[in-house]
């Protein structure tokens, strides 16, 4: 098996290089680009494993780039920025990130990072292929676990990785109660360091992806003071 492709989207040389230096001592191939613009170029031209996307770039942000890239691809996006306010990083994670780390950071966390993305790419890959049902059906709401797309009402619905996960995940197990705490470990795993406050942002954008013509048997739903769950009526 070849190493893994990683993509470094930085205009600091210095920052860049640093990183590039220990992604290639953790056995993983680098391509390094200083231009969001070139970086989104080379994106299209590669079959990378993971991006490593700074947020402040020229030619292009961040922002638009994670956008653009989650257009057709659901390659795990980890973001670099100065910027460490909270709303930034919910914005981030909105867009389809699917991690974020504030500078100036640790370059050992980046890497038990980059590393935490690529095992969790992984094992949704090895669960897709395996054996049972492939297929969660609710209504017209269906989720095909082998290729990992949903559909509703007969067309298909564009669903960046991370709430696929989060929805997949809740269909599994209906009418089963889940705290924030509890989602955060199965989905974004044990090392996430972010606040709770993710899981209620891709509930509500579910929410708002998933909206039926007709009055559905299932919902996701609320269950104040505690989490949330896969709503089905019971026949």
């Amino acid at each position: 098996m070849g190493k893994k492709q990683i993509l470094l989207v930085e205009d600091d040389p210095n920052i860049s290089e640093i990183v590039s230096l220990y992604l290639k001592k953790e056995g993983y191939e680098v391509d390094k680009e200083a231009d969001g613009k070139a970086g989104y170029e080379a994106f299209l031209k590669k079959a990378y494993d993971l991006i490593v996307l700074d947020l402040m770039l020229p030619g292009m942000d961040g922002y638009e780039i994670c956008r653009k890239v989650r257009e057709n691809s659901n390659v795990p996006v980890v973001m670099l920025t100065a910027r460490g306010e909270q709303d930034e990083k919910i914005k981030g994670l909105d867009i389809g990130a699917d991690d974020y780390i504030p500078k100036p950071f640790d370059v050992r966390e980046l890497m038990a990072r980059v590393s935490a993305n690529l095992r969790r790419r992984k094992l949704d890959r090895e669960e897709n292929k395996g054996g049972g049902e492939q297929r969660l059906a609710y209504d017209t709401l269906i989720f095909n676990k082998d290729a990992f797309e949903v559909s509703l009402d007969g067309v298909s619905v564009e669903i960046p990785r991370r709430e696929a996960q989060l929805l997949k995940y809740l269909m599994e197990y209906p009418n089963r109660v889940f705290s924030r705490t509890e989602l955060i470990e199965n989905i974004w795993g044990w090392d996430f360091e972010g606040e709770d406050r993710v899981v209620d942002l891709y509930i509500k954008r579910l929410r708002q992806r998933l909206s039926p013509k007709k009055e559905a048997s299932w919902n996701i739903a609320t269950v104040w003071g505690v989490g949330y769950k896969f709503e089905v009526d019971k026949q």
